[in-house]
């Protein structure tokens, strides 16, 4: 991680989070770690002072699924640009997918991803191994040799079409420990559609993607699973299917987990536009399908939200819904999106947005940092009182396209501290 070294900081007067709940407080970061959490801390000579009256202080958010696109498609994004928007985002760990060029398959083409991870990122970055050699879903990559240096393994962008592959999969994963974090997905099933198989979808003439492409992996997935006892992770659910089979499992004993994002939770079909900032895999889905997702957080079905931050070239979403690329941007704008449809929508309190995006994920993850005494300092100073226009021609991704365009949403980003130290300041 490269950024801005603090030796101290002290932030003054600020709402700060806690396990029992939110007290205004000082917050003392030294050495990289949280110090001290009291209600008055006299600045040591020299530190950096922020005066935080009013804003609230996050553990650092942790983004479970995002794309970074490099090595091989630095034209969209590279892993500079996309830590600077993390940071920006009140993000201090993000975990890219492994559709990259190479693919990070073996220890030597993921030391290749890792050593760009090294030079440029401002947050941490923990990436994904494939679960198949070049994402081709017919032979399990070498776990073991992988299993040390990443979050978990997944063929995102894809699912595992195999039931034989993939269970394969689950059987020498499970005994590393490490999530498996699975694109659910039967191409079979998708029939050429690029966008939900819905009302506006039939009344605008397109093609369609059925909900069952999603939720019938779903299903296979949580059964081999239960089967194997490989640690779980379901990436972007956007039905309300999913979540039951998922709600279903966990009453079982399953070791399932799964996130969903924010634009499923914010939108659906019937705000589409004939945009490619609306294009994206899986598709916004139905109402009923929001609601559901949304009922999904409420009653802790659903673990964690993520962005499927997905950057493309300007060039590459300017071609309408059918033939724009699959993919939004969202790292800039999920704290706000999440603040403002889910706590102010009044389905969640703000306890419950730390848990599904900074606490839970650190612990799916088994990585440290956050805002407890003696842990690493993770921490994003917010002021949830204030508005922003969404405007992606100033975005830090070089991503551009995103479904909140043109959006009042709630919740700026003032400080984010990563390892202790500055990585954004507003």
């Amino acid at each position: 991680m490269n950024c801005q070294s603090e030796h101290n900081i002290v932030i003054c007067g600020a709402k700060v989070w806690t396990p029992e709940g939110f007290r205004v407080a000082d917050v003392e970061i030294s050495g990289g770690k949280v110090a001290r959490i009291e209600e008055h801390i006299t600045p040591a000579e020299g530190a950096m002072v922020v005066d935080a009256m009013g804003r609230h202080l996050l553990p650092g958010l942790v983004d479970m699924h995002v794309h970074l696109r490099e090595p091989g498609y630095g034209y969209k994004e590279t892993i500079a640009s996309g830590t600077a928007a993390a940071a920006r985002g009140g993000f201090t760990t993000v975990c890219p997918m492994p559709n990259l060029n190479p693919a990070p398959d073996s220890p030597e083409h993921l030391a290749e991803q890792l050593a760009i991870i090294e030079r440029d990122a401002v947050v941490e970055v923990l990436p994904y191994a494939t679960i198949t050699k070049a994402r081709k879903g017919d032979e399990c990559v070498d776990y073991e040799a992988l299993a040390d240096k990443v979050a978990g393994f997944s063929d995102d962008g894809t699912g595992v079409q195999s039931e034989e592959v993939m269970a394969r999969a689950m059987e020498r994963i499970a005994p590393t420990g490490k999530l498996l974090a699975a694109h659910c997905e039967v191409e079979s099933l998708l029939n050429g559609g690029y966008i939900h198989d819905g009302q506006w979808c039939k009344a605008n003439g397109h093609r369609g993607i059925s909900s069952e492409s999603e939720w019938a992996e779903v299903e296979r997935d949580v059964r081999l699973a239960e089967q194997t006892g490989c640690r779980l992770h379901i990436c972007h659910i956007s039905t309300a299917e999913s979540v039951e089979i998922v709600r279903q499992a966990k009453a079982r004993g399953v070791k399932v987990t799964c996130e969903t994002a924010p634009h499923y939770l914010a939108l659906c079909d019937e705000d589409m536009r004939e945009e490619g900032r609306f294009k994206m895999n899986p598709p916004l889905r139905s109402r009923g399908d929001m609601e559901a997702l949304r009922r999904g957080v409420v009653d802790g079905t659903i673990d964690v939200i993520a962005t499927d931050h997905a950057p493309h070239s300007a060039e590459e979403k300017a071609r309408g819904l059918e033939k724009s690329a699959m993919g939004v941007v969202g790292i800039e704008t999920s704290l706000a999106a999440v603040y403002t449809f889910m706590v102010e929508g009044g389905f969640i309190g703000l306890e419950r947005l730390v848990e599904i995006m900074a606490t839970k994920p650190r612990k799916l993850l088994g990585i440290e940092g956050g805002l407890t005494v003696g842990q690493r300092a993770d921490a994003v100073l917010v002021d949830l009182n204030k508005e922003f226009y969404v405007d992606s021609r100033k975005f830090l991704s070089m991503g551009r396209s995103t479904p909140f365009e043109g959006m009042n949403l709630r919740g700026v980003v003032w400080l984010t501290i990563a390892g202790g130290k500055v990585v954004y300041k507003r």
